[in-house]
């Protein structure tokens, strides 16, 4: 992709990668470079240092945790977990799925602000949402628990760890921020995407001897590994969605160094780290218990730890000693920014690097083979033929979902059995054929049976009766049993899961074939090369219609839900 003119925004900017990929960038001359990082500082810090390089390319400065709403952007993690109100929503915005969820988190505003064409994802995802601890965090919740079902009390601190466990859940997190961030590319037309992922230990495997402090092996930080592989999978989804943007990720498997060599103070987790002492004289008893509290005998010095270290940015700071260790052959050995960044400039003006991860997991899986589309016919003529023998519909069964499939060819079977073919059924008037299939429905309680037994309610053509089974798919809301029956929510329960058998409905059924036929019919006639599959010789309208190939059409036309390779 030309990248010269072009509105570039870089997530984690102000970082040793993302800093040395607005580098390269800059040579490129883009329009404008967003960068956006966690604090205002470090934003407007790499603005002000990149624009000492050009004055042709505009910088505009972004700040905040993009995993979060933008009420909350600019909040530390403590101080989400440590306020209820904040707890409850977070919690509300990862696992609730409402019609404007995903425009409520500060990732999809900048997007849509900024509308680049390019994005450049540094920021360590897995690390970010892994690094949560849902060990602990679960691990308090069940001792609490138990005490609680002990005690039959439950108390605020109870719920407040419940809370903040709910809040920890890596996978609901990582999901949604992926659809938020697809959702705002997707609107704002991006054509770009490259992620800088991370394999979680440095290339190292499952005996990697050092885990910043963690035990050895850390399971904390086999869930970073963990949402790492899934977030790299999402990617290889998303590359796979016509809408979405050229997808790529680049995966440094090792150490990555470094940002600047310095003498000062040594800080852990951005505080200093205070000097103790312990005299000998002072010496504590092991003989019979250990107290992790400090006790008396711990003196401070009123200093903070000094020394040399090499700052390798959010790898964190390293002493001599630790860097030697870390970096020599065999162990994490490293690589550079600069390296880094020129792969991914390499990615996004296309040119073959060779390491984009998305790439090369498509160019391994197993996809569909020429056996298997000889073997679906057998599969489709055994299964034809044993309805015609047990004389038994095999229609939907509610196995796959969504229960939208289900309404579908639900509702395309019982217009075969009113008018059988597409021809008869767009002869057919819209009210002739909800009179038919309402009487069918009625009269038949084999098919009425099955389906409503699956959980799929169907709506008479009145729009105020409705027949259905002992549970129901669609509304569904966990947290209660009664919904309002507006006339909105019917048309939206009809749309995703129940038959509707309203002229309304039936009239937009003949819109779906005419349309089907307009698409066939746009192949002539002595067309007789391999460039259509759907033509009119495909569907044979006039004959019973085929449920299956029709909700199957519907899935790629009307939901857009075609596969891209």
């Amino acid at each position: 992709m030309e990248i010269k003119g072009k509105n570039i925004l870089v997530l984690g900017g102000w970082g040793l990668v993302g800093t040395a990929i607005c580098r390269v960038l800059i040579e490129r001359g883009p329009a404008s470079i967003t960068i956006a990082s966690l604090t205002r500082e470090q934003a407007e810090s790499a603005c002000e240092e990149l624009g000492e390089l050009t004055d042709k390319v505009k910088f505009f400065p972004e700040w905040g945790n993009i995993f979060v709403r933008n009420e909350m952007k600019d909040l530390t993690r403590d101080e989400i977990l440590g306020s209820r109100e904040n707890r409850l929503t977070l919690a509300e915005d990862v696992l609730e799925q409402t019609p404007n969820s995903l425009q409520k988190f500060f990732l999809h505003d900048m997007i849509m602000r900024r509308k680049p064409d390019i994005v450049v994802d540094c920021v360590n995802t897995a690390t970010g949402v892994a690094y949560q601890d849902v060990y602990s965090a679960g691990l308090k919740v069940l001792k609490d628990v138990k005490a609680a079902h002990k005690s039959k009390n439950i108390s605020d601190d109870l719920l407040t760890k419940v809370e903040t466990l709910l809040d920890s859940l890596y996978l609901p997190q990582l999901v949604r921020h992926v659809q938020v961030i697809y959702n705002a590319m997707k609107t704002v037309k991006t054509k770009s995407y490259v992620k800088v992922g991370t394999s979680g230990t440095g290339g190292m495997g499952l005996n990697i001897p050092y885990t910043h402090s963690e035990d050895k092996p850390s399971r904390v930080l086999l869930s970073k590994t963990s949402v790492a592989g899934a977030h790299s999978l999402l990617l290889f989804l998303m590359a796979r969605t016509p809408d979405a943007p050229y997808v790529k990720e680049v995966k440094p498997a090792t150490a990555i160094a470094w940002k600047g060599i310095k003498h000062g103070e040594i800080l852990k987790g951005g505080n200093p780290i205070p000097l103790f002492d312990c005299p000998p004289e002072n010496a504590i008893s092991v003989t019979e218990k250990f107290d992790t509290k400090a006790p008396d005998a711990i003196k401070p010095l009123g200093k903070n730890l000094e020394g040399v270290f090499i700052d390798t940015g959010e790898n964190g700071t390293f002493s001599l000693g630790e860097f030697t260790a870390i970096t020599t052959s065999e162990q994490m050995e490293y690589i550079t920014p600069e390296e880094i960044a020129q792969t991914v400039l390499w990615e996004i003006e296309g040119g073959a690097s060779g390491h984009d991860v998305v790439g090369a997991i498509d160019a391994s899986i197993l996809t569909s083979t020429y056996r298997a589309g000889i073997m679906r016919s057998l599969a489709l003529e055994k299964m034809n033929n044993l309805v015609e023998e047990h004389q038994d519909g095999s229609v939907a069964y509610e196995l796959l979902g969504p229960p939208r499939l289900s309404k579908l060819l639900w509702e395309a079977h019982l217009l075969k059995r009113a008018a059988s073919s597409i021809d008869n059924v767009l002869a057919t008037s819209a009210e002739e054929l909800s009179t038919k299939i309402a009487e069918l429905v009625k009269s038949d309680m084999k098919l009425r049976s099955r389906i409503v037994s699956i959980g799929i309610p169907i709506l008479l053509p009145d729009g105020k009766q409705v027949l259905r089974g002992s549970f129901v798919k669609v509304p569904q809301d966990p947290r209660k049993t009664v919904f309002d029956a507006t006339q909105e929510n019917i048309n939206h329960w009809c749309e995703t899961g129940w038959l509707d058998l309203r002229v309304s409905n039936i009239e937009k059924w003949h819109d779906r074939l005419r349309k089907l036929l307009s698409h066939a019919n746009s192949v002539a006639a002595n067309d007789t090369s391999s460039h259509s599959l759907r033509d009119m010789s495909f569907w044979h309208t006039d004959k019973p219609l085929n449920e299956g190939e029709i909700v199957g059409w519907l899935f790629i036309e009307e939901d857009e839900g075609r596969r891209m390779k």
